[in-house]
Parts: structure tokens; C-alpha cells; sequence
């Protein structure tokens, strides 16, 4: 089964953090769209891609209470030590939730084949960016429905001089 498509309802699911509490997409919906990245921690194109997607966390970040924002969460598919690991090394410090390693049941139910898989979930539980590996052009978009969310200008994730590809399967 191919990731689930754009148009289609998201599973809702409950995990934990990094930091042992409880993650139910359900609640996030309600402060705002949801960006899921799943991962593995030895795939050179998560590796790849992780950096900037923690640029678009400290870009948009967390708004004041009250305020709509978005939930920038990252789904590793291993176990919490590696996980860390692959945090500092790459310098991620947005939410990042803990499949289990064993079954994967939330990576299932997304239907993954491949990593990374990026989702943005709207907050009817509608995903509207399905993307498979790298793609510059849904990033792009992401970063772009991220500034509206927040109803500010895309910033600028890109600096001059980084390596950035159009397509890089995962």
C-alpha cells in the first residue's frame, strides 16, 4: 500500500514523545494543521532533510496561547536512544514522537513504504501535502501553507550555498 494520498482522512493515533508524554493527533488538530515527518535514523535523506524542516520549526515555532499555529512533529521508527542521537546530531529540537519499533501501527496506518513520508493534516482531519522522500517543491509548499497558517511571509529556509535538490527518493 502506497502513503496515503492528499484528500484523504488521517488515522488518528496517540504516541509518545521523546520526552515520555503523550502525543494524540486529535488534540493537536484542534490548535492547528498538523506536519507529520516520519523517519528513520539511518536514511541519508531524513538526514538530509531533517535540517531544514528544523528550520521551518524555529522559523514558524510555537505562537501564544490562543493563537493558531502549526504542530511541526517528527515519527521516528526507532527506539528512543537512536532517536536521540540522530536529534543531536542533526540538530533537531521540534517534537519528535516514537513509533513502535516492532509493528510501526501509526507508520502502517499512513500506508509507508519509504521514509522520509511527509504529511500536513488539516485541522478536519483532511491531509492536504502527501510527499514521499525529498521534494523541493512540496517542502515549498509546506513552508508557504505554514506562513498563512500563521499569516506572515514564507521565510526564506534556503541560505546560500546549501545543497538543495528538487527530488531525492527516500
Amino acid at each position: 500500500m502506497a502513503a496515503l494520498t492528499a484528500g484523504t482522512k488521517a488515522p488518528d493515533f496517540q504516541l509518545k514523545t521523546m520526552d515520555g508524554k503523550r502525543f494524540s493527533l486529535q488534540e493537536a488538530l484542534t490548535r492547528g494543521p498538523v506536519v507529520l515527518a516520519f523517519f528513520k535514523v539511518s536514511c541519508p535523506v531524513c538526514q538530509y532533510a531533517f535540517p531544514f524542516f528544523e528550520r521551518l520549526y524555529k522559523a514558524y515555532g510555537v505562537k501564544s496561547p490562543g493563537q493558531k499555529n502549526v504542530a511541526l512533529v517528527g515519527v521516528s521508527q526507532n527506539s528512543s536512544a537512536d532517536t536521540a542521537a540522530f536529534m543531536k546530531e542533526f540538530g533537531v529540537t521540534f517534537p519528535i514522537l516514537l513509533d513502535e519499533k516492532d509493528t510501526y501501527p501509526v507508520s502502517n496506518a499512513y500506508g509507508l513504504t519509504n521514509v522520509p513520508t511527509v504529511f500536513w493534516i488539516a485541522q478536519d482531519s483532511e491531509i492536504e501535502v502527501s510527499s514521499v522522500g525529498w521534494v523541493k517543491a512540496d517542502f515549498e509548499e509546506i513552508n508557504r501553507k505554514m506562513a498563512e497558517t500563521g499569516s506572515s511571509t514564507p521565510v526564506t529556509v534556503f541560505k546560500s550555498g546549501d545543497d538543495v535538490r528538487d527530488y531525492r527518493p527516500g
